[in-house]
């Protein structure tokens, strides 16, 4: 038995989903999100939850079960509050702005970085040392933010770099004589 796939997915105030065939469609305040359930899940919804069943007892369709239901509860919690991903620059005259689509970062590096932003996420910089970066995608939330962190990771020494907000850096000692 899954204990993911067993528990319905509460839709919030606002949201509606529809399923169609194997397609299930989240609609909510941020946007509209879908998503394709292989064959082996059943999805229905009703009232205010959608609940995911297998079909059969075998175990590609228990591994479906919990996979389908947590992808729904990622649409519904995309389509209602969104995610978001901060990231921290920390180092000497390392820092960010936004400048229309671009994000302009100052990485010590011989030339500045110019990030274009894909289409689905926002990017904003309030201080010049955070980076804030929203949509109703997780992965590409995730994604865009892995992409400007991969600029300039922190190193190990100094703790210089793009870091996640609260990301613990494992720091190490200099050279002796």
């Amino acid at each position: 038995m899954s204990r993911i796939g067993k528990k319905p997915v509460a839709l919030a105030s606002g949201v509606s989903a529809s399923v169609s065939g194997q397609t299930i469609e989240v609609k909510g305040p941020k946007g509209t999100r879908s998503f394709k359930a292989t064959d082996d899940v059943t999805i229905t919804v009703e009232d205010n939850s959608v609940s995911v069943t297998p079909r059969g007892k075998s175990k590609r369709a228990r591994q479906q079960w919990g996979m389908t239901r947590t992808m729904i509860a990622n649409l519904a919690e995309g389509v209602s509050d969104g995610f978001k991903k901060q990231l921290e620059i920390q180092g000497v005259g390392y820092r960010a702005q936004m400048q229309g689509n671009v994000l302009k970062l100052n990485l010590g590096l011989s030339h500045d970085v110019d990030f274009t932003v894909p289409e689905g996420v926002t990017v904003t910089a309030p201080k010049q040392t955070e980076i804030l970066v929203e949509g109703i995608d997780q992965q590409l939330v995730g994604q865009v933010a892995a992409n400007i962190r991969e600029w300039r990771k922190p190193e190990p020494y100094k703790g210089k770099g793009i870091r996640y907000k609260g990301e613990f850096v494992f720091r190490k000692e200099g050279k002796k004589k």
